[in-house]
């Protein structure tokens, strides 16, 4: 699989051992940083990772940052995005089954590199459910999308 992977400066020591696991498992991994431990805006690493998704040039993404929060909430501002924090396996797999992640967002801060490796092991083996009540809510939040950037483009001036 093609993945998309960055971090900021709080997930910069997790980063480099969750390229090498993906890339160890056969998956061809780009590498978006940061490339240090000094600061950077997470939302600047989240914009490249989520716009290789959204463009095609990753079939999934990958972010890790301190918590996963901030990386999560700015992916999914990024319309074709549906990013989720996934601490735990279950998460990690349902996320993708049910509401077709494309996303992983990972607490460098809250998960080590044994249970990280664990958490994209159960993301990446996961399929969205063929399930028609899976497909219609993850349609709907589509919907959510498209709604929103008519009201924003309609020029309503908030």
């Amino acid at each position: 699989m093609n993945l998309a992977l960055g971090g900021d400066h709080a997930g910069f020591a997790m980063k480099e051992p969750v390229r090498a696991f993906l890339a160890a498992a056969g998956h061809a991994v780009t590498d978006f940083g940061t490339h240090s431990a000094e600061p950077v805006d997470f939302p600047d690493i989240a914009q490249l990772v989520c716009g290789a998704v959204r463009g095609g040039r990753a079939e999934r993404g990958v972010l890790v940052c301190g918590t996963g929060v901030g990386a999560c909430i700015a992916g999914n501002k990024v319309p074709g995005i549906r990013a989720a924090v996934c601490h735990d396996v279950y998460s990690a797999h349902q996320c993708v089954e049910h509401d077709d992640v494309n996303v992983l967002c990972l607490g460098a801060q809250i998960v080590g590199v044994k249970l990280a490796e664990e958490i994209l092991a159960a993301y990446l083996r996961a399929q969205f459910s063929t399930e028609d009540h899976f497909r219609r809510r993850v349609a709907k939040l589509g919907e959510m999308e498209r709604a929103a950037a008519r009201e924003l483009g309609g020029g309503s001036g908030g």
